[in-house]
């Protein structure tokens, strides 16, 4: 004899067991409530990534952190200095924070049971909002110059920003960069162009004055526009640095 079972629908399984815990019409409220409650939980975290208190400590549980997530100072100020980056008050970030990073620190501060604040960012200038803003870190203080990473988001730099920004680095980059571009042109300065046959001494004479031209160039640019080295810029407010 054949039986014919009723094959098990799992919704109507999974709202049997929901309504043993919970009468259905409460459902609405109680649901209602909790997003309310997240709702103001995620909004408090805005206005503190946006206040710019300077508070310099955060209360942490030693044991639920991350050791791959602390670093210290030094360790950004050498990134920064790299890559010619910005590390400030995330009151500065002028770019949309992610749900993500919102989420990551909704969950640091249900782990550690406190509320974080004093938030800081490293990220290129154009991404800050500084006064005269492609791969942003959110960071927490947690005292004595370390800092707890909370949430990194957007693209990964280009390959050869390191590169690319080393001449910026400092002054004696810059005045070797400087050197070897001027040299360069003074090799392509065609034989003979002001003798009939171009000497050592001639050329070193080319050399420095292409030298001196681009130099020129360069410290009018920098006046003018009110730049400066990464070295003096990683914690600058300032836009035009």
């Amino acid at each position: 004899m054949k039986l014919n079972l009723p094959r098990t629908n799992i919704e109507v399984q999974l709202h049997k067991i929901r309504n043993k815990r919970i009468a259905e019409e409460s459902i609405l409220s109680q649901v209602q409530e909790i997003f309310e409650k997240e709702s103001n939980k995620e909004k408090l975290i805005m206005e503190r990534l946006g206040d710019g208190s300077g508070v310099h400590s955060n209360t942490f549980n030693f044991d639920l952190l991350e050791s791959g997530r602390i670093y210290h100072l030094s360790d950004i100020e050498k990134i920064c200095i790299d890559y010619r980056l910005r590390f400030l008050d995330s009151s500065y970030f002028k770019a949309e924070i992610p749900f993500e990073a919102i989420s990551e620190i909704k969950k640091l501060e249900k782990q550690h049971k406190t509320s974080l604040k004093g938030f800081k960012i490293i990220a290129p200038s154009k991404l800050l909002k500084l006064d005269n803003a492609d791969d942003p870190l959110l960071f927490a203080p947690m005292g004595n110059n370390y800092f707890y990473l909370i949430h990194k988001w957007g693209t990964d730099l280009h390959p050869l920003r390191k590169l690319l920004m080393w001449p910026f680095k400092c002054m004696e980059n810059f005045v070797l960069t400087l050197l070897a571009f001027s040299f360069l042109i003074a090799l392509m300065v065609p034989d003979g162009l002001f003798s009939p046959k171009q000497t050592t001494t001639q050329f070193f004479i080319i050399f420095f004055f292409v030298f001196y031209w681009i130099a020129g160039l360069c410290i009018f640019y920098g006046v003018k526009f009110g730049k400066n080295f990464n070295s003096a810029i990683w914690q600058s407010r300032y836009y035009n640095a």
